[in-house]
């Protein structure tokens, strides 16, 4: 397996992003759209938290609800802003970070994807769907 290979070599560059002033509703959308399962959350370029899809999950009701379930999910929507939702205490990396180090810092903690910085401008993302794709290349 190659060595010291840079996270860039496999980031995702051409990124899916929210501002910090849009809602919810929208992050949904981008979600479902894009078959994605996280979203940086930008403020003029500067990446100040990250969005999944499972904390969209994690406040809606879609669960316990059979019948109306967008009025739901735009009701409970309403409610939050991306910044009450969003994690903020972000792990990042840089587009040097090699991958191994990436993967390392993936299994150890509980998430799934990190944003690639360049200082506090977002540049990538990385997720563990990367990784994957990246080691079946390695084959």
């Amino acid at each position: 397996m190659k060595q010291k290979v840079p996270v860039s070599s496999i980031m995702t560059k051409n990124v899916v992003k929210l501002n910090i002033t849009d809602d919810l509703t929208k992050a949904e959308s981008l979600f479902k759209k894009y078959h994605i399962r996280h979203i940086p959350v930008v403020k003029d370029n500067t990446i100040v938290g990250m969005l999944s899809f499972t904390d969209l999950l994690r406040i809606s009701f879609v669960d316990a609800v059979d019948d109306d379930d967008d009025v739901v999910d735009v009701t409970v929507y309403n409610m939050f802003t991306v910044e009450q939702v969003m994690a903020k205490k972000l792990t990042t990396v840089s587009p040097e970070t090699t991958i191994k180090e990436v993967a390392e810092i993936l299994a150890s903690k509980e998430f799934h994807a990190l944003p690639v910085v360049e200082g506090d401008l977002l540049v990538g993302i990385v997720t563990t769907t990367d990784l994957i794709k990246y080691l079946i290349d390695q084959y």
